[in-house]
């Protein structure tokens, strides 16, 4: 299975300044199998540790951080020669061993010469400053669920993709009636790469969902394992108001929904924890299109995305007749599915940063606000068929008149004066390396 982020750590490994990496991603995303691949194709040798293991040396970082000492005891525990030039280090689940993140300061600083990897599922609730973290002494990548595109791959459809990075998209519409097939099968599927692997060998609907309930009951083991018992009740109230708060039109997140009554101090604990994990994804609004978009971000305002849309269709209890038969699909959720698919294609880009804006006095939203590498700011429309109309779009675009302004359905490339109609199935691929 092929993973765009092995790019990003060939990178890390040529660079000559490298620091410790930290790996970040939600659980069962494939951090272990990503690391351990990289490990076998570009290392001689490969030093694996899960700290969560039973055996694993969790207190080799507890006396002291003397680099000599660890390494030694690295050899002896692992039965290898550790050498730097050809020896990959992989520290999973960091977290659970005391002072481990810490001496990831002390490999920078006193041998550089390492090659030391660092992961784990739960890393980001414990990456706190009162954590003694080593700031500026680290470098970092996250990975999230498959994209569209390494989906694609996963089903062997390695012709689609080479056009889509050719980006020849006129070319493309000839596919269209495959594509949207392929763009219901990721909505179910979604992009948790041991139910995309599943799903390529067997194309059985109820494994899917039979793995995607064992993924999201071990998130919830996760909550009771893991949080703060005080937050416990509310983290599981939160994750469960998720569909509710999505299926609605303005999709900005409402604590009312949650429970009558309910008020933002009671429950921003535990949406940053779950944000913190890797299973939700915060979305701030904007007051102003305009740069710098940070500058003008609502802290008070934002809606809360899902961690992978298959997962979000399993804990809504839809079924694959419903999924996957005429366009029911795009419409569930008054476009819900939809507009999770397109965030989820543009969170992995790095350089884009990404906001929704909201008329001041009207329920008129715009689903994203990005601005890109080159500082443009774009919105972005999704829109769950062929109709086309979208009056809030309309509006955003002659009051604002931005250069570029996209919209995002199940129609054919084209364009039309600044308006480009980039359709669901490659939005993935155009925003790769566009900008």
């Amino acid at each position: 299975m092929y993973r765009t982020k092995i790019k990003k750590l060939i990178d890390w490994k040529l660079n000559k300044n490298k620091k410790p990496l930290i790996l970040l991603g939600a659980r069962q995303v494939g951090k272990t199998w990503l690391l351990q691949s990289f490990g076998k194709a570009e290392y001689k040798q490969m030093l694996y540790i899960n700290f969560e293991d039973d055996g694993a040396p969790k207190d080799i970082f507890q006396s002291d951080f003397d680099i000599d000492r660890i390494i030694t005891l690295l050899n002896a525990y692992s039965g290898l020669r550790i050498s730097a030039e050809d020896t990959l280090l992989i520290f999973d689940e960091i977290q659970t061993a005391p002072r481990g993140i810490t001496a990831l300061k002390y490999f920078y600083e006193k041998a550089p010469q390492y090659h030391v990897i660092a992961a784990g599922s739960l890393l980001g609730i414990s990456i706190h400053p009162e954590d003694s973290f080593p700031v500026g002494k680290v470098e970092f990548l996250t990975l999230y669920p498959l994209s569209f595109t390494e989906f694609l791959l996963a089903l062997n459809e390695t012709g689609l993709v080479e056009l889509m990075e050719k980006r020849e998209w006129e070319l493309l519409n000839t596919f269209k009636s495959k594509l949207i097939n392929y763009l219901r099968y990721y909505f179910f599927v979604g992009g948790m790469p041991e139910v995309v692997l599943r799903f390529s060998e067997n194309k059985d609907w109820n494994e899917v969902r039979k793995i995607q309930r064992e993924i999201l009951k071990s998130y919830e083991n996760d909550f009771s394992k893991h949080a703060p018992k005080e937050i416990l009740a509310r983290i599981k109230m939160v994750w469960e108001s998720i569909p509710a708060q999505l299926a609605k039109e303005n999709k900005k997140f409402i604590y009312g929904i949650i429970k009558e009554g309910a008020r933002a101090k009671d429950f921003e604990l535990a949406i940053q924890w779950l944000v913190d994990s890797g299973l939700l994804h915060k979305v701030y609004s904007v007051s102003k299109p305009a740069l710098p978009l940070a500058a003008y971000k609502e802290l008070s305002a934002f809606k809360l995305y899902h961690n992978d849309t298959g997962l979000l269709c399993a804990m809504t209890q839809l079924n694959a007749k419903t999924l996957l038969n005429g366009d029911a699909v795009f419409t569930e959720f008054k476009g819900a599915i939809s507009e999770q698919f397109v965030f989820q294609q543009l969170l992995p880009k790095e350089e884009i940063a990404i906001n929704y804006f909201t008329f001041s006095n009207s329920k008129y939203e715009i689903d994203f606000i990005i601005q890109n590498a080159n500082d443009e700011i774009i919105p972005i429309e999704v829109k769950s068929g062929e109709n086309l109309k979208a009056r809030s779009f309309k509006l955003f675009c002659e009051k604002f008149e931005p250069n570029t302004a996209i919209r995002s359905s199940l129609s054919n490339y084209q364009i039309e004066r600044s308006m480009l109609n980039v359709p669901l199935y490659i939005v993935d691929a155009y925003f790769i390396n566009k900008f």
